[in-house]
């Protein structure tokens, strides 16, 4: 295993409640998947059989339902608040070429609103679109105190399949947040939600993006009867989560016509000193910009 950094957080499941990890001031960057221990090798290898087809398909008919289940148990409490984007993507700040500039940006997949309000309170020049698949995550983000319709429009959208021109204009972000997003959704339509994307881009606009990394902790935790596909896994509640490799997030990205910037795993080793537990927390981090000399 990766000598890496380490520092205390609270630990919850699987589902990854709290992001606590991203949060904390050290980590370390790299462009290799990290060593598996000899005992997680072995139980990856044992974990070799998949859900039926049949369960699959349910799956991913009532992925919806299950996402607007999981707000309906957890309300706004879930996650905590992502106070450390502005610090993790510098490109929120240095897209701007005076300061003061006006920045329009899209949160895809915006949950409750846990990046978004934060985002809005520190940068007065933001003005954003957010939707998420959820319609009750997306009620829960309007009833909230912080809501302006003067700094934010917020609507539901599946992204696999509705048009986000149908409430975005075209080419007119200038930074899409992709955080801990495309991980839910099935691998055979994430091209798909990059393309969606795309069109709302402005010339030169970024994709910014942090997700689960292959052999994260999360990963490591599913037992047997969990696996959907390779790096692909459902939870109990019966959201699903994929674990990405560099290389295929990148493939992603440039089949669907985006330049590659910054692509790199993030390693973080998360203590519990009560629990005595330590675990590792990989995570991909990357900008990805749609090129100049397009539309």
């Amino acid at each position: 295993m990766d000598n890496l950094d380490t520092y205390t957080v609270g630990i919850k499941d699987a589902a990854d409640s709290v992001h606590t990890p991203e949060e904390a001031p050290f980590q370390r960057k790299a462009h290799h998947v990290r060593a598996l221990t000899l005992e997680e090798a072995g139980k990856l290898d044992k974990d070799c059989s998949t859900v039926s087809d049949f369960k699959q398909m349910k799956l991913e008919k009532e992925a919806q339902k299950n996402w607007d289940l999981f707000y309906k148990r957890n309300s706004v409490n879930f996650f905590k608040d992502r106070h450390w984007t502005t610090r993790e993507f510098e490109e929120l700040k240095a897209c701007r070429t005076f300061n003061g500039q006006k920045l329009t940006i899209l949160e895809a997949g915006c949950g409750v609103g846990n990046c978004l309000f934060p985002l809005l309170e520190e940068d007065l020049n933001i003005f954003a679109y957010a939707c998420d698949f959820s319609p009750r995550a997306v009620e829960f983000v309007k009833q909230n105190p912080l809501y302006d319709p003067e700094r934010c429009k917020v609507f539901q959208c599946d992204l696999t399949k509705d048009d986000l021109l149908d409430s975005v204009p075209a080419d007119c972000v200038d930074v899409v947040t992709l955080i801990f997003v495309l991980s839910a959704i099935h691998p055979d339509k994430m091209q798909h939600v990059l393309q969606n994307v795309y069109k709302v881009l402005k010339t030169g606009g970024c994709v910014l993006f942090r997700d689960y990394g292959q052999y994260d902790h999360a990963m490591l935790r599913f037992k047997p009867g969990n696996k959907l596909g390779e790096n692909f896994y459902v939870r109990q509640d019966g959201t699903r989560s994929y674990f990405f490799t560099e290389d295929h997030l990148g493939q992603l990205f440039v089949a669907a016509g985006y330049e590659q910037v910054v692509n790199e795993y993030v390693l973080r080793q998360t203590v519990n000193k009560k629990e005595g537990l330590c675990v590792p927390r990989v995570f991909l981090q990357s900008k990805f910009r749609k090129p100049y000399g397009d539309s």
